[in-house]
């Protein structure tokens, strides 16, 4: 009993609190008088009901527009009444597109005393107004870069719109937004509630319709008590498209506010068109009950109808199966193609590498020496491709270039020698290659000429009456040994040259 008790008095707690927050709720209601929406927001005849618009503004079904994406257009569309209540919100779902990067000149929300112009110097409307203007200001008149813009302005009726700097000398507040060209329909939400003026705002980037961010709040604002209501715009030397889609207004009520019926009917009429409702729905069932038992074949082909409409459980089941084993086919033969490229860009690296290892090998055969090169192991390789295997590819390659270039010049050198040697062997009847060069040849030649020369001229030389005494160490015999003994150092000489030569000659 005692837990019951106190179930109950939680129970009673909460809706406590639910009631006092229902309480504490601003009360709205819709004001279709001030309001317009599609579809068939336009009538035949061209009109808005309960509007009233002028200059280049269009209406259509769908839309207003209120100025076209043409140079120097003015339009504006105004409530035919005055507002009958304080306190209001309204919703603007507007959409101002373009062909340029920049636009001209914007759009202008209004809440004043009387109607303005269709054509004036305000964004399309009167200059000097009496209430509130929220203007969309998408030129960059001041030349700051802080267009599009949204800044509102209270006028008592004597100040003039400042155009050189966009109003902004004049505006309670604002905050920079882009509106134009968005890939949804933009939205504004203006607030007046208490002499509190709250403008939010909605981007269009997203279509859910609660992605609405505040703009900017001013207190202490005063308002006339009724005014109209009005959208208007212009264009300059660039243009937009300015579209209103729908135009919502609510009145607001503090907590707690009823309204009476204005149908001024009775209880009992209330009542008795209440049970002629219920007699109706009884009969119309009565009917078609009769009517299923004299045609049942009609009731099996109405369900078997209804059933090709809807999917059951198992098929609905079924089908997400379906879709999801086709997205993991998918995902599989995706992954497939990856690895197949994987695998092929493994075959041709290794492809290179092992044709630079045999590159390298002939190199280090031909040239006698290993160049100081580590190449990666099979593992490393089996493993994968890495930044290490990459950076060793780039090292033995620039070894490979330098082991070029050295078999270059030895080339070059041996080349040259191979040029000489047959300039050389020209002079050589048989042009054939000797075992000694020209030079030692026809050096060998000069000193044997010598010797024979001073052969002669000493068996041919006449004997003198008194023989000529020679000193003891220049004698004949000592001549010929001296020759001798230098021609034999000589051909020692020549030998070991040669010998040098022959050992140089076979790193070729």
């Amino acid at each position: 009993m005692k837990s019951f008790c106190s179930s109950l008095f939680f129970i009673v707690l909460l809706s406590g609190y639910a009631n006092n927050g229902q309480c504490n709720q601003i009360v709205s209601r819709f004001e279709y008088k001030y309001s317009f929406k599609p579809p068939y927001l336009a009538q035949k005849d061209g009109s808005v009901p309960f509007w009233e618009y002028g200059g280049n503004a269009i209406a259509s079904s769908d839309n207003v527009r209120i100025a076209p994406s043409l140079k120097s257009q003015k339009g504006a569309i105004w409530t035919k009444s005055q507002t009958k209540f304080d306190w209001w919100t309204v919703e603007i779902n507007f959409r101002v597109s373009g062909r340029g990067r920049i636009g001209a000149d914007g759009l202008a929300f209004w809440y004043t005393d009387s109607q303005g112009h269709y054509d004036g110097p305000v964004f399309g409307s009167s200059d000097k107004w009496v209430g509130l203007g929220i203007f969309f200001d998408s030129f960059d008149n001041d030349a700051k870069h802080n267009n599009p813009y949204i800044f509102g302005i209270v006028n008592d009726g004597s100040k003039i719109f400042d155009h050189a700097n966009d109003g902004s000398t004049q505006q309670l507040s604002g905050c920079l937004r882009d509106f134009r060209n968005k890939p949804f329909a933009t939205r504004a939400k203006i607030e007046y509630y208490m002499n509190t003026l709250t403008v939010y705002f909605h981007s269009g980037n997203t279509n859910n319709e609660k992605d609405f961010e505040i703009c900017f709040r001013s207190e202490n604002v005063f308002l006339p008590k009724s005014g109209y209501f009005g959208v208007s715009a212009a264009t300059g030397g660039l243009a937009d498209d300015h579209d209103i889609h729908h135009f919502l207004t609510h009145s607001l009520f503090p907590p707690g506010t009823t309204f009476k019926s204005s149908a001024g009917t009775s209880v009992d009429e209330e009542q008795k068109l209440t049970n002629e409702y219920a007699n109706y729905q009884r009969k119309l069932k009565q009917e078609t009950e009769d009517y299923q038992k004299q045609h049942p074949e009609s009731k099996t082909k109405e369900d078997s109808e209804f059933e090709d409409w809807y999917e059951t459980d198992n098929q609905r089941e079924l089908h997400q199966i379906f879709s999801g084993q086709s997205q993991i086919v998918e995902s599989v033969k995706i992954l497939n193609q990856k690895l197949d490229e994987i695998v092929g860009r493994q075959e041709r690296t290794l492809g290179l590498l092992s044709n630079v290892q045999s590159t390298m090998a002939v190199l280090s055969s031909v040239g006698g020496h290993q160049p100081n090169v580590q190449t990666p192991q099979m593992a490393q390789l089996n493993a994968g491709i890495g930044r290490q295997d990459i950076e060793s590819l780039i090292v033995a390659q620039n070894s490979i270039i330098s082991s070029v270039r050295e078999v270059k010049n030895y080339v070059v050198e041996v080349h040259s020698k191979s040029d000489t040697i047959i300039k050389n062997q020209v002079h050589q009847p048989t042009a054939q290659v000797q075992p000694l060069g020209y030079d030692q040849i026809s050096i060998m030649h000069e000193i044997r000429d010598s010797l024979n020369a001073m052969k002669r001229d000493s068996a041919s030389r006449p004997s003198y009456a008194q023989p000529i005494v020679c000193p003891s160490c220049a004698t004949s015999t000592v001549v010929i040994v001296t020759a001798v003994v230098q021609m034999f150092l000589f051909t020692i000489y020549v030998i070991y040259k040669n010998n040098k030569e022959s050992q140089a000659k076979k790193f070729y």
